[in-house]
């Protein structure tokens, strides 16, 4: 073993972090020797081996001091704050668990709390992260749903992200809402939010996370403002759905990440739609706390037009945030979809045996996708948006356009510049059987199944080779296509 790839043993002490970056290529094991410690919230475990792959970039934080092997440790972070949030959530899911009952809030709840009992919303959290590019708040997400699940109360906060870029518990493209029962994990950004039951079954616990997803299609949420808002308020109403059928469910709360063009604005027209876009999150998720991070004037902004209305609160952006450039977005994307197919084992570096990711063995996370042949008329594909549509200026003289931006038009592969070859396409589920009345947006309310890939297009024979997770029938299925596109 090299001098580079030594062991490394430090002493972590209380209330600080040890904050790690990998390049491509690289792999890391971590191994708590004693004491206790948490990556973004979810605790590890004493004597396991875990494994960090894909140009992960996290930070191992203890509370009470640790030994895990490190090499850049700190002790400036924001995690006192982050945890005296996390107190002040858990008071208001107490509050709106006795209010539901009927019931005195518990005198464990009294002991802890901050601040009087009458000025304790009776509403369930339903938090907002708000914050520029590289703020860290898909982090902040992590640790307050983790610590929802670790307080022992049994909760399940659900964890919604409409920040298209990143794709959640889907493929990039995607926005996404789930129950979390248990520990996010971080080992890799190819599963940001960790796995689910997205693409094929394993023996993973976390695969017991069943996200509901919509399909947006593209990274930047300018693309098609009208679909990003429609989107969002289904989520919003698939969210409260589920709130209704588990009335105590909903005490536990919802926490949205959302996309740093929430948290910036580049110009007037680009700001209102930003601005309306954020109002349709707040209307969707009945949001009563905007949190933002590490932005004076995004601050002021939220406290003008929503302070008056519900919490906004500033808390600080850690110092371990790393800037992210456009070439690793891509590359993360690249990982993500890659993951979706195939699934993705870390290696161990050398000398690690019994390496884990996120807790789970390294044989679970191994897919097995299946390339199978169709015909074009099995499944029937649609594109969304303007790219869809002809330039104003190739309409005759006086005509209106009468395609609205969210109008589903329908895909032919026999067209030339069809755009589907090496194509992400979304599955959606069936039409329900009991809509009497067709509408032509009525797929946009669709939940997605699953994802596929256009691998070739036969156009002689009309058929088309395509990449899929699960050996299921594609026969009589609706999908649609966005911008992303398969690299192998």
């Amino acid at each position: 073993m090299s001098e580079e790839n030594a062991a490394k043993e430090w002493v972590l002490d209380a209330e600080t972090e040890y904050r790690f970056e990998l390049d491509a290529g690289t792999s890391i094991a971590i191994t708590l020797m004693r004491g206790r410690a948490e990556i973004f919230g979810a605790e590890l475990v004493e004597g396991k081996p875990y494994l960090f792959g894909s140009e992960c970039k996290a930070a191992v934080f203890t509370w009470v001091g640790c030994q895990p092997p490190t090499e850049y440790v700190s002790d400036e972070t924001p995690m006192s704050a982050y945890g005296n949030l996390h107190i002040a959530l858990e008071q208001m899911r107490a509050k709106a668990l006795a209010n539901l009952h009927g019931s005195p809030v518990p005198e464990s709840v009294h002991l802890a709390q901050s601040k009087p009992q009458a000025e304790i919303s009776a509403e369930s959290p339903r938090v907002l992260i708000l914050g520029p590019e590289n703020s860290g708040k898909t982090s902040i997400c992590k640790i307050l749903v983790n610590y929802a699940v670790r307080a022992g109360q049994g909760w399940a906060p659900i964890l919604a992200n409409v920040d298209p870029n990143e794709g959640g518990w889907a493929c990039p493209g995607a926005l996404s809402a789930a129950a979390v029962h248990g520990f996010i994990p971080t080992c890799s950004p190819a599963n940001p939010l960790g796995s689910a039951a997205t693409s094929a079954p394993t023996t993973l616990s976390s695969n017991a996370i069943l996200p509901l997803v919509h399909w947006y299609g593209h990274a930047e949420t300018k693309r098609n403002f009208l679909l990003m808002d429609r989107l969002i308020r289904n989520l919003g109403v698939n969210v409260q759905e589920k709130f209704d059928q588990d009335p105590e469910g909903s005490a536990a709360g919802v926490i949205v990440d959302t996309p740093s063009s929430f948290g910036s604005s580049s110009g007037t027209g680009v700001n209102d739609l930003r601005q309306k876009l954020i109002r349709a999150c707040i209307d969707a998720f009945k949001i009563n706390i905007i949190l933002v991070v590490g932005h004076e004037k995004l601050n002021v902004e939220m406290q003008r037009a929503y302070g008056s209305m519900l919490t906004v609160l500033k808390i600080p952006k850690s110092g371990g945030v790393v800037e992210l450039d456009h070439s690793y977005r891509e590359r993360v994307h690249k990982y993500q979809m890659h993951a979706y197919m195939y699934g993705e084992t870390i290696p161990s570096p050398i000398g690690i045996r019994g390496g884990t990711q996120g807790g789970e063995t390294l044989t679970d996370f191994t897919l097995a996708p299946s390339a199978n042949v169709i015909s074009f008329s099995d499944l029937t594909i649609y594109r969304i948006g303007a790219e869809t549509m002809a330039p104003s200026s190739a309409l005759p003289v006086g005509a209106a356009r009468v395609v609205s931006e969210i109008q589903p038009v329908l895909v032919d592969p026999l067209q030339p510049g069809s755009g589907l070859l090496n194509a992400v396409l979304a599955v959606l589920a069936p039409y329900h059987p009991d809509e009497n009345e067709r509408y032509d947006e009525e797929l946009l309310d669709l939940n997605v199944v699953g994802f596929i890939v256009i691998t070739n297009l036969d156009i002689p024979h009309k058929k088309m080779t395509v990449l899929s997770p699960t050996q299921g029938s594609l026969v009589g299925k609706t999908a649609i296509v966005g911008s992303y596109e398969w690299q192998d």
